[in-house]
């Protein structure tokens, strides 16, 4: 019987066992250096004021004239072009370095986690293969979200492009938002589920079969899914639920610590046993599909 509780027991003492039985700062340091890489490349909002249409407010007033900027934008068009060009590169680039650190790193703080060890150069070293296919697969889905946005985004301004003209909000703008937008809510939530599915399960099948992500993809498909497809809808939900002591445990660590805690690196280490936790609670989920799918290494018995 697959539970979404059961899990969760076991799950905790794995945590409590490999950090603080007995507790190494040299472990939490390495291996929080692991779930550092491992959150590399992971995955704004905004609101409409209806209090008054404000493409109606008059060019005078109290608000900021931002029209030296645009004079100077339109003299200067092909050198800002150009600007956006090159950080919208370099941005791009420093994306695509962050999920290739990140790829391997899962399979680092996977292998940390499963066998209670703190390592860097060994692991970095065995898992080149399998984190360059797994580099490589969330580089096509991160591509395939910038092909989303940018589809989306041209869309809503084709159709809204006669209230853009005219400075108002009405039916065409309303409809590109529905419809574009809509369009985007649904393709970042394919993308999540997707997203969700590699690290929770993907990447323990490719580490534990020592397969590439297209057949790690096809077991879950075939042998995992089938028949329980509400329970991985329960995990998640469970998952959800867990994390809500998670984030409170996060915010009263950055209060006391001034917000220090948060800084890169620093916050993989400050919340270790939050990570450490859901990659042992997805593991423990895998786990109840059968022997062959026990990841985590039974500790030894004490002599």
């Amino acid at each position: 019987m697959i539970s979404i509780t059961d899990p969760i027991q076991p799950a905790f003492a794995h945590m409590r066992r490999i950090l603080f039985e007995p507790f190494s700062a040299r472990k939490w340091f390495v291996l929080g250096f692991a779930a550092f890489l491992a959150q590399l490349g992971g995955g704004g909002g905004s609101s409409y004021n209806f209090n008054g249409n404000p493409f109606d407010r008059p060019a005078t007033g109290t608000g900021p004239d931002f029209s030296p900027v645009t004079s100077w934008i339109s003299a200067h068009l092909p050198l800002v072009i150009a600007l956006g060009v090159v950080l919208f590169v370099l941005i791009l680039a420093v994306s695509v370095l962050f999920l290739w650190l990140g790829s391997r790193g899962q399979f680092m703080f996977l292998d940390g986690v499963a066998r209670d060890r703190a390592e860097i150069v060994e692991p970095w070293t065995r898992f080149r293969s399998l984190g360059d296919q797994l580099f490589r697969f969330r580089l096509m889905l991160m591509l395939a979200m910038l092909a989303l946005l940018i589809i989306c985004g041209g869309l809503g301004v084709l159709i809204a492009l006669p209230d853009i003209h005219a400075r108002t909000f009405g039916r065409p703008a309303l409809t590109a938002l529905l419809g574009a937008g809509g369009l985007l809510f649904l393709g970042v939530l394919a993308v999540s589920v997707i997203g969700a599915l590699l690290h929770d399960f993907v990447v323990p099948i490719m580490y534990r079969r020592d397969l590439g992500t297209s057949e790690a993809w096809a077991i879950l498909r075939r042998d995992l899914l089938p028949g329980n497809g509400w329970r991985f809808v329960g995990f998640y939900l469970m998952n959800a639920l867990l994390w809500i002591p998670a984030i409170l445990l996060i915010l009263l660590g950055c209060c006391l610590t001034c917000c220090l805690a948060l800084l890169p690196y620093l916050s993989s280490v400050a919340f270790l046993p939050i990570f450490v936790f859901f990659r042992c609670y997805s593991l423990g989920f895998l786990a109840q599909f059968g022997e062959d799918w026990r990841i985590i290494q039974a500790p030894e018995p004490q002599p």
